[in-house]
């Protein structure tokens, strides 16, 4: 048999070391993007939780009343606190549940709150105004921020 060179398909050896170079540089390119992506993916779950976290402890403190009930201000242990300024100052590391217990797995952030008197509500005098702030932190550099204003009605 004799063959012609118009019969004979293939590639030569630099063709395929050029085709190989190609789509390595392609898959590198790609697996690149890939890890960059996947690196901050965790992030948006941190913040979900540090918002879930500062509505938590905001609820908390905004349905708690302006007046000290017991007539006692200042109690010591969170599970005392009756009135919307015991709250003031708090700072927990680690989340906790309204009884001052450790919330499972929250222990990367970090919450403070602030509670005052706020004349941001032109129509009710500043004494019968309070301003509560919930900032909650993660050691992943993420901070969330959240108020909330409660009036003596």
């Amino acid at each position: 048999m004799i063959f012609s060179r118009r019969q004979q398909q293939g590639s030569t050896l630099v063709e395929l070391l050029v085709s190989i170079v190609i789509v390595s540089i392609a898959a590198s390119t790609i697996l690149g993007v890939i890890s960059m992506t996947t690196a901050g993916s965790a992030d948006p779950m941190i913040r979900h939780q540090a918002a879930a976290i500062a509505e938590a402890y905001l609820e908390e403190i905004l349905l708690k009343p302006l007046t000290d009930p017991d007539g006692v201000d200042g109690e010591a242990a969170r599970a005392d606190f009756d009135d919307l300024d015991d709250y003031d100052g708090l700072s927990d590391a680690g989340a906790r549940d309204q009884f001052g217990n450790p919330m499972a797995g929250l222990g990367n952030y970090n919450v403070a709150v602030s509670v005052g008197a706020s004349a941001a509500l032109p129509a009710v005098p500043a004494a019968d105004a309070f301003r509560v702030d919930v900032v909650v932190s993660h050691t992943n550099d993420v901070n969330f921020a959240l108020s909330g204003y409660r009036t003596r009605f």
